[in-house]
């Protein structure tokens, strides 16, 4: 990425692009989903930005669920043996292109695997077609490899839960840590997962498929793919900062970006979870330096759903809708969102975010709905989310539902469930989960109620507030003149 110089500064940078997703309902794993979203990401090239030579693009990328029976196919005759699907991680790498350069990251890397209990089971050079690529391109291309990683020990399990997520994500932090080390380091995760892989670049959209040559094998297949064509503003084009990421892609551009880091890291050091058995550590800072809105936002959900969040649950947090003033909204459904208010601010747009976790996949856009959305469920049971109606030809007679996001709403593609839930299905589930509404009455202190019938003031509310406070934590709503308690610390207004 390029670092700050002259009047440019990356915190200042923005994007406008188009996202997209196939999947299938019920999960099945086909080469036709992959068709699918390449022609959804090309009929989005309008939406991608491309120099005036015609041919430098500003990124295009792919998300999918790891193509198991093509990755044992491929890795076979370069030795590496793959265990069953979902015992192994593939981690999808941009390196530096000098060989001497690669070979200290591949040593931090493989030292990072095994510190954290797991074993290296080989690399793979991914095979790549250079001549579709623009001189400036070429120049700046890595080198990109894949690396495979399992548990250690002959009962490698399959994961069906988020331990060896967890696993793997901690050795992509130390990783990155180790790296931040080196000055200029080039190294990069796209991806490290045993569930998802990503393929991009600072490619065209009509080029991911030309470049990356997998994608184009026959038995490259997933039930889910998430594409995404970047359009940056007051950026330059950067291998790294092409969509998707490790969890969403994204269009828009995240306003209170400022506040929301400041936040992730006044709480870092009183984050706590039994997950990451001790090592949380080695995971701070949670979103990176010098890495656009996206990243950051990618590096929130990716902590939240990872500490045992669900994925719609997580996305509601960061991206709220419109709450506070909505008269007719569920009282549960406020609940939810009023105790969420005291644990995370709005990351707010406009935007329109595609995410997934690798098995369920959704879209949203924020509360101020400035971005488009439109979907499409087929008769053979295929979802089709775009930035655009029109973005993948679908016959009239196979369209059983359609429609677009409106602002603050939410579509889910459950593919281990074999369902779709709109944003109705979606919020009722999340605000029925816990007793939001009791929580908050309970744990809420109105100031203004509590000086008008003690007539207490400062001192007195110290004294009464400071032993709740060390427990429950307090924070002061100066417009609303109450305490919220909160995970945190004690905030009083300030003397006058």
């Amino acid at each position: 990425m390029t670092e700050k110089q002259g009047l440019y500064d990356p915190a200042y940078e923005h994007d406008a692009c188009g996202i997209g997703f196939v999947a299938h309902i019920h999960g099945v794993r086909s080469r036709d989903v992959v068709e699918k979203s390449l022609e959804v990401l090309h009929n989005l090239t309008h939406r991608s930005a491309i120099a005036a030579d015609g041919c430098t693009g500003d990124g295009a990328g792919i998300l999918l669920q790891v193509p198991h029976a093509f990755l044992r196919r491929v890795c076979g005759p370069i030795g590496i043996s793959l265990p069953d699907a979902g015992s192994y991680g593939v981690g999808v790498l941009f390196l530096p292109s000098r060989r001497a350069d690669r070979l200290i990251c591949e040593r931090m890397i493989e030292a990072a695997v095994a510190d954290e209990g797991c074993t290296v089971l080989g690399w793979r050079d991914v095979p790549v077609d250079e001549s579709v690529l623009s001189a400036p391109t070429r120049r700046a291309r890595p080198a990109v490899r894949q690396l495979f990683v399992a548990r250690m020990g002959v009962g490698r399990e399959v994961d069906t839960n988020s331990s060896f997520e967890i696993s793997l994500y901690v050795i992509r932090r130390r990783i990155e840590a180790a790296l931040s080390e080196i000055p200029g380091s080039e190294c990069y995760l796209a991806s490290f997962s045993s569930r998802t892989m990503v393929y991009k670049g600072m490619l065209r959209p009509d080029q991911l498929a030309q470049f990356y040559t997998d994608l184009r094998e026959p038995d490259l297949a997933s039930a889910i793919a998430m594409v995404h064509s970047r359009f940056s503003t007051n950026t330059f084009p950067s291998w790294r900062l092409a969509h998707p990421y490790r969890f969403l892609c994204h269009n828009g551009e995240i306003n209170t970006l400022r506040g929301n880091l400041s936040w992730m890291r006044v709480r870092e050091g009183i984050m706590s979870s039994s997950r990451f058995g001790g090592r949380l550590a080695a995971l701070l800072p949670v979103c990176g330096e010098n890495q656009s809105d996206s990243a950051s936002l990618d590096n929130a959900l990716e902590l939240l759903t990872l500490a045992g969040r669900p994925l719609a649950h997580a996305m509601a947090m960061l991206i709220p809708e419109a709450w506070e003033g909505h008269a007719t909204m569920p009282d549960d459904r406020r609940a939810f969102y009023e105790y969420h208010a005291s644990l995370m601010e709005p990351w707010d747009g406009p935007a329109a975010v595609a995410f997934t976790d690798g098995r369920q996949i959704a879209a949203m856009l924020d509360r101020n709905g400035l971005r488009p959305a439109r979907y499409v469920v087929t008769s053979d049971d295929f979802v089709v989310l775009a930035s655009e109606a029109g973005a993948l030809t679908i016959p009239v007679e196979n369209i059983r539902a359609k429609g677009r996001l409106e602002p603050g709403k939410m579509l889910v593609v459950n593919t281990t469930q074999g369902r779709i839930l709109d944003d109705e299905a979606i919020k009722m589930e999340l605000a029925a989960v816990r007793p939001y509404r009791r929580w908050v009455t309970e744990q809420r202190v109105d100031l203004a109620e509590l000086i008008a019938k003690n007539g207490a003031g400062e001192l007195q509310l110290r004294e009464e507030l400071g032993g709740r406070g060390e427990v429950l934590g307090a924070r002061y709503e100066a417009e609303a003149h109450r305490v919220c308690l909160r995970e945190w610390h004690l905030y009083l207004p300030p003397r006058t």
